[in-house]
């Protein structure tokens, strides 16, 4: 991982779970962080973690459903550090349910989250990286959409549109600027805490509990990708527990 030491990295989601993990990970290696969420306690519960282990890392509050909160990161990134060498798209939100039972504001919050906000956070970050003539972007996916099941289908169409998204950016880029999706399995983290779906919730938390990896499996997938030389580029990692179908 020597290539992670020094690397600017900007990372959405960050105050929780798999987003967490990479953060404390990524640190660990001596990569400097701005990290983004809309908690700012338990952002700043993070940074103080990390700063008082020697590492680099500061934060701003962000949703990212809104564009100018993503260039405020970027930027942010950008005015401490003098680059962003990373941005990891890791915020997403569920809500699973039948597609006929018309939860719409689920799947507008969904839309809103996994789809756009990625697409702010790549359109913030491409607009320094392409003055940088470098960069590497990271989204966190899902395997929802590589397997479709009942219940996850418009969720799964979120997390597919940005396999979709990244492979036609792929073609476009001349290699300056790399992109990598991670698509994690079933992790343990408070993934199925804003659930609706009551029955959905139960579910996924049994699947933690009895098959669930942890988020830091997901932080080295993320930091394999970034230790790539400059003319590698990971496309695509599936990571679930060996058990899950």
């Amino acid at each position: 991982m020597q290539n992670i030491k020094g690397k600017v990295v900007a990372i959405t989601g960050a105050s929780s779970g798999i987003g967490r993990a990479i953060a404390l990970e990524l640190a660990k290696n001596g990569a400097k962080l701005i990290l983004g969420a809309r908690r700012t306690e338990q952002l700043q519960q993070l940074v103080e973690e990390i700063k008082s282990k020697g590492g680099f890392a500061n934060f701003t509050q962000i949703d990212v459903k809104n564009k100018a909160d993503l260039v405020r990161l970027v930027n942010t990134a950008v005015e401490q550090y003098g680059k962003l060498d990373v941005i990891v798209n890791n915020a997403g939100v569920s809500q699973l349910s039948r597609i006929d039972e018309l939860d719409i504001e689920g799947w507008e919050e969904m839309i809103d989250i996994n789809l756009k906000g990625v697409l702010y956070g790549m359109a913030a970050a491409v607009t320094v990286f392409k003055q940088q003539q470098s960069g590497h972007i990271v989204n966190i996916i899902s395997t929802s959409g590589i397997k479709i099941v009942p219940m996850q289908g418009v969720y799964a169409g979120t997390k597919n549109a940005i396999r979709t998204i990244a492979e036609a950016f792929r073609q476009e880029s001349n290699g300056n600027i790399r992109i990598t999706g991670v698509s994690p399995g079933i992790v343990k983290t408070d993934f199925a805490d804003n659930l609706k779906n009551e029955e959905m919730k139960i579910t996924i938390q049994k699947g933690m509990e009895q098959i669930g990896i942890n988020p830091i499996a997901i932080a080295n997938a993320v930091m394999y990708a970034m230790s790539q030389p400059d003319d590698v580029e990971i496309g695509d990692i599936v990571i679930r527990p060996s058990k899950q179908n």
